[in-house]
């Protein structure tokens, strides 16, 4: 008689966000308990209308609050078990959590392959590493090979925003947390944007925490989802789940079971959604 298989491990996390709360200029309570885990290897999406949170959530684990004056006040982060919400955020770069910010932030003065090269700073394996993890960027993005010599500011909205994936890259990330990579940009721009990240996530093992309005589309592409209304997650679950969840569509996704809904339909939900 064969022994049973061995049950399969789950992911080990990559991060750990416990029931944090973020308060700024020590009186506004921003974030209100907030809980995610991020495995190993995955992409989860952050998911929300403006103002929910997200982006503050981004900034609270990549230790980039205390530049507007917030902080976190309660709760934990850990990054592959080590707690890291005290450290610098170089600190945490050069462990590999990077962020790529809201609104597709490059130098506009230097030229598209001296904003990648930025990325590297942190690196001290040598130039030949730095010249293949390059090409491996271009790769990905073979426009920015096109535009390598142009002026960051001069490129385009869609350009921009690979610049700054691929600048984060460039650091050899274990994880990215990316800010509204569709903001302002085409939905042709943010198909290709979305599948890139898929491609990064399965053939180079870099995991991804996605902040994004577009519901729909983070949803097709992450493993795994939570929803953040008014600084607190108030649904998380399987991304196929929450996509055939009917207040997700109904609420996020502009559909219910009839079809698509007005706004005149769907501007009292605040009254009718069940997790509230």
């Amino acid at each position: 008689m064969t022994a049973p298989s061995p049950a399969p491990r789950a992911a080990p996390a990559a991060l750990e966000v416990n029931n944090i709360e973020v308060v700024y200029d020590h009186v506004v309570l921003v974030l209100k308990g907030v809980s995610l885990s991020v495995p190993e290897g995955s992409i989860v999406a952050l998911l929300g209308a403006n103002g929910a949170g997200k982006t503050t959530t981004l900034k609270a684990i990549s230790n980039l609050l205390h530049a507007e004056r917030g902080e976190v006040t309660k709760g934990s982060i850990t990054f592959y078990g080590e707690e890291v919400h005290k450290l610098s955020p170089n600190e945490l770069v050069r462990r590999g959590c990077i962020q790529v910010m809201e609104g597709r932030h490059c130098f506009a003065h230097l030229t598209v392959e001296e904003n990648l090269l930025t990325g590297a700073f942190t690196r001290k394996d040598g130039r030949a590493a730095i010249q293949r993890d390059l090409e491996m960027v271009y790769g990905y993005f073979p426009r920015l090979k096109e535009r390598r010599k142009s002026l960051a500011g001069y490129t385009s909205g869609g350009e921009q925003q690979m610049c700054a994936i691929g600048r984060a890259l460039m650091a050899r990330p274990r994880l990215i947390l990316l800010d509204e990579p569709s903001m302002g940009l085409a939905p042709q721009l943010v198909e290709e944007i979305f599948e890139i990240v898929e491609r990064l996530n399965k053939e180079e093992r870099v995991t991804f925490l996605v902040a994004e309005q577009n519901t729909n589309m983070a949803l097709r592409h992450a493993s795994y989802g939570y929803i953040l209304e008014n600084g607190r997650v108030v649904l998380d679950g399987e991304a196929a789940s929450l996509r055939d969840n009917e207040d997700v569509k109904e609420f996020y996704l502009g559909l219910s079971g009839s079809g698509r809904k007005s706004f005149r339909d769907i501007k009292s939900y605040k009254r009718r959604k069940r997790w509230l």
